[in-house]
């Protein structure tokens, strides 16, 4: 298989606090600054009374100009107190902050790419386990974060009703909508 461009050197065409846009040969992409890694976390809370319910963020993402109904996500990483920030650790708090559960155990499961044609970005996946409701979440600095707790069985029907307020919907939420 041929290494489209792969000898050429990577230079950089803009650097902000949080993307630097690169250009390597011909390919134009987007990567983190610093190194910095992302964290996304699958909280099913599983209640014997009340069925599987998905926690799911609803925020407003600028580059969609649009509210998007997500998993919930954060840096690992992105202070430079914490660079060297365990990912585990950073979805334990990120979690808590954006939806207001605490998970006691979080399963890694793999490094992902969302975009791989357009963005170097990866994350890491984790699942929650043991979820306790902390807090109301809705995130740090203003991040205006709404927690939707998604019966699982009724995800698809929640997704259709966000379409037609239009919002954007994460493609990571595939994963929950292949039959089980």
């Amino acid at each position: 298989m041929s290494h489209y461009d792969d000898d050429s050197p990577v230079e950089t065409m803009w650097e902000g606090r949080f993307v630097t846009a690169k250009r390597k040969g011909k390919w134009e992409y987007v990567s983190r600054s610093r190194g910095i890694r992302a964290a996304v976390i699958l909280a099913i809370d599983d209640d014997p009374d009340d069925g599987q319910h998905v926690i799911l963020v609803e925020q407003f993402r600028v580059p969609l100009g649009k509210n998007c109904i997500e998993l919930p996500a954060g840096l690992v990483g992105d202070h430079d107190a914490s660079a060297d920030e365990d990912a585990a650790t950073a979805a334990i708090r990120e979690l808590e902050e954006e939806t207001g559960y605490h998970a006691d155990h979080m399963e890694d499961c793999g490094e992902f790419y969302s975009s791989p044609g357009m963005v170097s970005e990866s994350f890491s996946l984790f699942k929650a386990d043991g979820l306790t409701k902390t807090g109301e979440g809705g995130g740090v600095d203003g991040e205006d974060i709404a927690v939707h707790r998604v019966a699982l069985d009724k995800l698809d029907k929640f997704i259709e009703e966000k379409r037609a307020q239009d919002a954007g919907i994460d493609v990571r939420l595939l994963l929950l909508l292949q039959p089980r």
